[in-house]
């Protein structure tokens, strides 16, 4: 697993926190941005509508003038009927006018570090498997286990940051994560706001961003 002694090189002028209320909006124009309308019909989207992200683990990676420009979020999920607990990783984004800088490796190393600190034993996500081989995941665990909806299997991965505990894991992912309130689905601004967690430390941690290791 990588740890934050592991960042190449950093810069002074980015940082990762948690993410808070104010971010929201920017959060989701920068998804629009990155990753386009149709971010919404992906499979993982199944296993996060409604719900919020795990605690502590959505994080927004800032610019020196304050601005979001990049994103990460990770999801509670139990793999297959009444398994384990897991988290489910996604989506990660970047300003398309920052790739290249790190940012996204840099938010990768930091919520897998806050994971592990959190207590989580196992990560999942669906991505290029080149890209996110550099932080340990790998399709040998998955074999047995399966998303919710349309998905190519050679890019559903994982990360075991328990050693053993995706041993004989099979089935679909469920969504584990806290519900939105009935309420809050109701109003789309009330969504907005409850969109993060309200008791995630926001502001508990900051870190400078590491460039990326082509």
């Amino acid at each position: 697993m990588h740890t934050e002694k592991e960042a190449i090189e950093t810069s002074p002028d980015i940082v990762i926190v948690a993410e808070n209320l104010a971010d929201v909006a920017a959060r989701e124009a920068l998804l629009d941005r990155a990753m386009g309308p149709k971010r919404r019909k992906k499979s993982s989207e199944k296993l996060r509508r409604g719900r919020r992200p795990s605690e502590g683990l959505a994080l927004i990676a800032r610019n020196a003038e304050g601005s979001a420009i990049g994103t990460v979020r990770l999801w509670d999920v139990r793999l297959g009927e009444g398994g384990p607990a897991a988290l489910l990783l996604g989506p990660l984004a970047v300003d398309p006018s920052t790739k290249g800088a790190g940012i996204g490796s840099a938010l990768m190393r930091q919520a897998i570090a806050e994971a592990a600190r959190l207590g989580h034993r196992a990560i999942l996500l669906v991505g290029d498997a080149p890209y996110y081989a550099r932080f340990g995941f790998t399709t040998e665990k998955t074999g047995q286990l399966s998303m919710p909806g349309p998905y190519e299997r050679d890019r559903f991965l994982a990360l075991e940051l328990v050693p053993g505990t995706l041993d004989g894991a099979r089935g679909v992912l469920k969504a584990a994560g806290r519900k939105l309130g009935a309420s809050v689905r109701k109003s789309p601004a009330a969504f907005a706001k409850s969109d993060v967690s309200s008791d995630s430390p926001s502001g508990s941690f900051t870190r400078p961003a590491g460039r990326l290791a082509r």
